[in-house]
């Protein structure tokens, strides 16, 4: 079994099939297309045409022929992602500090807060980003990008002000259709898309730009999802109910979990609320309290490190049963209700039976 096992984990990793795949689910949660096998079904002929392996011409034209608009309007082509980036790249990846003021950090910050492919980072992974964008000077009337080149860059606006124009298909000239002033971005496609440019950015007066190119991205995004695993791996296998599942497994729920903080005595989950969330403690200590029907209330147990809590609500589907308080500062990882459904799936039996009967009241949450 375990050769077995290390067989596959070679393979995958020759191959770089967990790059492909996390590519795939970035690509479809940006887009959305409405036919997701059909939008990965492009991708992949997109990909043996960049790495030369032989398509048919008749198969090629009948895919043109038979494939509809990818999603919100782009066409087949415009759909396909960057090259897919290896665990050698990102080992070669030698980290960007360009120098920034305080106030041009947050100024950058909140300017990609809402932006979908900046969401998902964590406060570390942003700040590599951020240290990692370069400024750019232009004078009024450049072009910063146009429209029909292929992407490059992202860009956040940090002084003056610019024109997007866009020359609709069959239209004899372009139109402007919006200005971006200090805060305003653009251009966020080209970190995860080798397509043409949408619209044409021109200066209208002296801009100064502070952009971050593609590869440098995609390097922290990947480096960051390789530490984050190998640190995860090896403390997963010191939780008690991942001790006996395979690797891969583990390295599912790896993959899921999103880091928490917790500064002394916050209520981490309150006896009586929803329960959206299941918690592993990594670091700190956490001390468990209940009230009974009559008011009465007192500690019934401590967590520490590896213990975990929250499971109740979500498998029984109702509220917390204990209030959980950070002792101290406590660091957590947690998974939400629809990733703990599908990631811990297979200890699900070992999880109620364990709900019955805990020596250390880890499931009372």
């Amino acid at each position: 079994m375990a050769e077995t096992e290390a067989e596959l984990q070679a393979y995958l990793k020759e191959h770089n099939v967990e790059s492909l795949l996390k590519d795939i689910v970035v690509k479809l949660c940006v887009d959305k297309p409405d036919d997701e096998l059909d939008f990965i079904k492009n991708y992949m002929i997109q990909l043996q045409r960049e790495r030369g392996t032989n398509v048919e011409d008749d198969e090629e034209e009948e895919e043109e022929a038979d494939a509809g608009p990818i999603s919100r309007g782009r066409s087949r082509r415009a759909a396909i992602s960057a090259s897919v980036m290896t665990e050698d790249d990102v080992e070669d990846y030698q980290r960007k500090v360009i120098r920034k003021d305080a106030p041009t950090m947050l100024r950058l910050q909140k300017a990609v807060s809402d932006n979908v492919l900046f969401q998902h980072l964590d406060s570390e992974e942003l700040t590599e980003v951020l240290d990692a964008m370069f400024l750019i000077k232009k004078q009024a009337g450049t072009e910063i990008i146009t429209q029909g080149d292929e992407g490059d860059n992202f860009y956040v606006v940090d002084a003056g002000q610019l024109e997007v124009w866009k020359k609709d298909d069959g239209a004899d000239e372009s139109k402007m259709v919006l200005e971006l002033t200090t805060g305003g971005s653009f251009g966020e496609l080209a970190l995860i898309y080798n397509q043409p440019r949408a619209a044409t950015v021109k200066a209208k007066t002296d801009v100064q730009l502070w952009a971050l190119d593609q590869d440098t991205y995609r390097r922290i995004l990947m480096g960051s999802t390789i530490r984050k695993r190998k640190m995860y791996e090896t403390f997963l296998e010191k939780v008690q109910i991942l001790a006996d599942v395979d690797k891969y497994e583990r390295l599912q729920v790896a993959d899921a979990l999103e880091p928490c903080t917790f500064a002394d005595e916050t209520n981490i989950v309150k006896q009586g609320d929803e329960g959206d969330d299941f918690f592993i403690i990594v670091e700190g200590t956490a001390v468990v309290t209940q009230s009974n029907d009559k008011g009465e209330s007192g500690q019934v147990g401590e967590l520490g490190a590896a213990d975990y809590f929250g499971e109740i609500a979500l498998l029984k589907d109702n509220k917390r049963h204990a209030t959980v308080t950070a002792k101290g500062e406590v660091k957590c990882v947690k998974l939400d209700r629809e990733t703990f459904e599908r990631v811990l799936g297979p200890i699900e039996d070992i999880l109620r039976r364990n709900m019955e009967n805990y020596q250390k009241f880890t499931g009372s949450a």
